[in-house]
């Protein structure tokens, strides 16, 4: 059975039935909890309500565990057993319609982006570049924007890095200073990040986010699981990842105000990793397009263990929450649950921060949005039982739910076209070939200026991407830009 849109989210009971209001999903929240109290079934309970309401769903399935939510569940006693201590008159075993994707294009459809699209920013953080490096970073993709040269896979950065190293004397009446131990540094941290197979997320064809958006059977909302297990090995790689398909929904999205029903749910599992001291620029971006992306219709729910892993000017813009149990047994965790208690609207008849430490499996406080956008007082509540089976899916069972996915071949088909690499290579050879000794009674051919001889070869090529999608990659959204503040 669908859910209609004017009515609330069923996600748990208190002293009467708790939900989430559509018209306040996209007002984002939180889910918080020590491990193993329950935040991952209730991930689960709020996909689940969200698909039967027809708003497509994205996560990372950080443990392995969510791929169930393609089965219809029935597969664990006690499942069945809370929903009938519970009462829960209209429950059912559901399926629900998914689309697996994965970085490393095993266990999904893989996902991709172009190293002009994902910017300077982002990359200096997965590179882990100081403030110095970084700027020498910005003046490469600076260079290759001039010259109208498309960075999309990171053969085209090392191309260009080595380039821009090689004739820094030439870039350096333009663009200031270009320090060799800059660039020696951002290669090895590629290199690494070759190493670690971060190569299979840069190239073509990059995520279309339309893709993300796609209703299923009987309407159903899409539930877009990317496979994190291995991602997770490289925690770095994962939040930069999430940010930026984050960044690129509040860029490509249009303003839609309060709608009826979110356009997208974006959830955030392992957040406290976004916030592992970014540069001061970066979050305060981030803080930025978590404050305007629900004008787009889309809502971002952070899970974490402790609410304290967010930064004040993020946890104030939470609105629907759920929080499991914490733990309490040392000075600065009894701390963590006083603040963490503070953060909920008071209710006068329950004592939160006994309660925080009190909690069961699958029980929580919960405090959601009323019809006027204020929290309702925090209630102590238990979370209602998944639909969709709790196992993960057999290899052969996703198997057949990728044979099956309307995306199936698309993006597995690498498209390597004509970028950086392949014009700098150009270049390279003719500068080899002009350096060979003229023929007997020939002349030698005149040495070529590096940055102004390519600056006219790549102008055919960006000339070209004008008026087309090619144009597109060598700008930067919002997290992506040079200065800051480009749009496409």
């Amino acid at each position: 059975m669908n859910l209609p849109c004017n009515e609330p989210l069923p996600i748990a009971l208190g002293a009467a039935d708790i939900g989430v209001l559509p018209k306040m999903a996209n007002r984002h929240g939180l889910i918080a909890g020590a491990t193993g109290t329950g935040k991952t079934v209730t991930l689960r309970v709020l996909a689940e309500q969200f698909s039967r309401l027809g708003v497509p769903v994205f996560m990372a399935d950080v443990k392995g565990d969510l791929s169930g939510l393609a089965r219809s569940g029935g597969d664990h006693p006690k499942v069945a057993e809370r929903a009938a201590a519970m009462g829960l008159a209209d429950f059912a075993w559901e399926e629900f319609p998914v689309t697996f994707w994965d970085l490393f294009g095993e266990q999904g459809h893989p996902v991709r982006t172009t190293v002009s699209e994902m910017g300077p920013l982002l990359l200096g953080r997965l590179f882990d570049l100081n403030e110095t490096q970084s700027g020498v970073l910005q003046l490469v993709f600076k260079i290759a924007d001039d010259q109208g040269l498309l960075l999309l896979d990171l053969k085209d950065l090392q191309a260009m890095l080595r380039f821009v190293g090689d004739h820094a004397a030439d870039f350096r009446t333009t663009y200031g200073n270009i320090s060799a131990a800059s660039i020696g540094a951002i290669q090895r941290s590629l290199l690494s990040l070759e190493q670690q197979g971060g190569a299979d997320f840069f190239g073509e064809p990059a995520l279309d986010l339309e893709d993300l958006m796609q209703t299923g059977a009987g309407g159903r909302g899409m539930i877009n699981i990317l496979a994190a297990d291995k991602l997770m090995q490289n925690p770095k790689l994962y939040a930069t990842f999430l940010l930026w398909l984050l960044a690129e929904l509040f860029e490509r999205l249009p303003e839609v105000g309060d709608p009826e029903k979110p356009r997208l749910v974006f959830f955030f599992d392992e957040a406290h990793l976004l916030f592992d001291d970014p540069p001061k620029a970066l979050r305060e971006k981030i803080e930025q397009v978590v404050r305007l992306i629900r004008s787009k219709g889309v809502g971002v729910y952070f899970v974490t263990q402790n609410p304290l892993d967010l930064p004040e000017e993020i946890l104030g813009q939470l609105g629907n929450r759920v929080q499991h149990a914490l733990r309490a047994f040392t000075p600065r965790d009894q701390k963590a649950v006083r603040a963490a208690a503070e953060t909920f609207r008071a209710n006068p008849g329950l004592d939160v921060v006994a309660a925080i430490t009190e909690l069961g499996v699958g029980e929580a406080l919960v405090s959601v949005l009323d019809a006027k956008g204020t929290p309702t007082p925090v209630e102590r509540a238990i979370m209602l039982p998944p639909r969709s089976r709790l196992a993960p899916l057999a290899p052969a069972e996703r198997a057949e739910v990728l044979r099956g996915s309307l995306l199936a071949g698309h993006y597995e088909k690498l498209v390597d076209r004509e970028s950086a690499y392949e014009h700098l290579k150009a270049r390279a050879e003719r500068d080899a070939q002009a350096a060979l000794p003229p023929p007997r009674g020939g002349r030698s051919a005149k040495p070529e200026n590096p940055a102004g001889d390519l600056l006219q070869a790549a102008a055919k090529s960006a000339a070209h991407a004008i008026g087309s999608q090619l144009g597109r990659q060598i700008m930067r959204g919002v997290l992506g830009s040079i200065f800051g503040d480009k749009r496409r």
